[in-house]
């Protein structure tokens, strides 16, 4: 097995990189801050020649809040769709039998959809606040399609909810929504913060993904590809969600802040509701166990605690 695991430095990437350095797997990374630019294919091609990969891992992607993404919105989806056709043009080229893994983000599912099922991951428009990257991860699955239609490229999809955990950005405008809210309270407990402000009213409801349980999940993908289901795209859910009232609730509790809590209904809140159906999950990784959601808020904090300050 050689991995390419692109995107290594960002946030899924990095958690990636070190289950595979736990696994004793060998891999090599690539990502702008480290000099590929995916959005170029000839610069790809050369890369994956000299690399020649049997599994790419691909976590690249240009993504931040729900702020971000709609202030950014052109650009967003500019940069990703050149990212997601350099990628495939130079896979194509150089290394048509590698396996490409992509995490998809569950912000390609409906707008209108209540509970996320992968049979209809692409019945209905996308919510207004996550076009630019939603529409980016339809065409992700789009483009691996067609270039497995032409040229015999195989992918494997795995539909991802909110992700936190360790190695995500220390500004709020970039971070995943739950990493934003625990470096939030770090930086207010450390500071000593009078108020602390959170985006949005928090009212929606979101389901969480431990990073690292992201990681151990893809690892299993490249040790089994074959599994019956990996062949369309598979939800890696717990079919559970918690609003962001109830989050902000369980990190003040571990943190003890007793500063006043300011919403900001200014800044969007996205879509009511985003809990993904487990049914097809449990079929394809029946033994899987994900780790206590306090178990991961108190590693994430650890995290944001480490790098302190910001």
């Amino acid at each position: 097995m050689k991995v390419v695991l692109f995107g290594h430095t960002g946030f899924a990437g990095r958690n990636m990189a070190r289950e595979l350095c736990q696994q004793g797997v060998a891999y090599v990374g690539a990502s702008l801050s480290t000099g590929l630019d995916l959005r170029d294919a000839a610069a790809t091609a050369a890369f994956l020649r000299a690399q020649r990969p049997t599994h790419i891992v691909n976590c690249a992607a240009h993504v931040g809040s729900l702020n971000y993404v709609t202030e950014k919105a052109a650009t967003v989806i500019a940069d990703n769709s050149r990212m997601i056709l350099g990628m495939y043009e130079a896979v194509a080229r150089e290394c048509p039998d590698a396996l490409v893994v992509n995490p998809i983000a569950n912000c390609a599912y409906p707008a209108e959809a209540d509970v996320f099922e992968e049979s209809g991951w692409w019945n209905g428009h996308l919510h207004r606040s996550v076009l630019s990257y939603g529409a980016s991860r339809r065409l992700l699955w789009a483009t691996a399609e067609c270039f497995e239609m032409q040229y015999g490229v195989r992918s494997i999809h795995l539909l991802t909810p909110n992700m936190y955990g360790p190695f995500d950005s220390t500004d709020p405008n970039k971070a995943h929504a739950l990493n934003a809210l625990i470096s939030k309270f770090v930086k207010a407990e450390k500071l000593g913060q009078p108020e602390l402000s959170i985006w949005g009213t928090g009212l929606p409801i979101r389901e969480w993904l431990y990073a690292p349980d992201f990681a151990r999940l893809v690892w299993e993908v490249l040790q089994n590809p074959v599994r019956t289901g990996l062949d369309q795209p598979t939800n890696l859910a717990q079919n559970d969600g918690l609003s962001v009232r109830e989050l902000v609730d369980i990190i003040q509790a571990k943190f003890g802040y007793h500063g006043q809590l300011r919403w900001d209904a200014s800044k969007p809140d996205g879509a009511p509701k985003k809990v993904m159906d487990n049914a097809k999950f449990r079929q394809v990784f029946p033994l899987f166990r994900f780790t206590d959601f306090q178990d991961g808020i108190a590693e994430t904090i650890k995290y944001y605690e480490s790098v302190f300050p910001y």
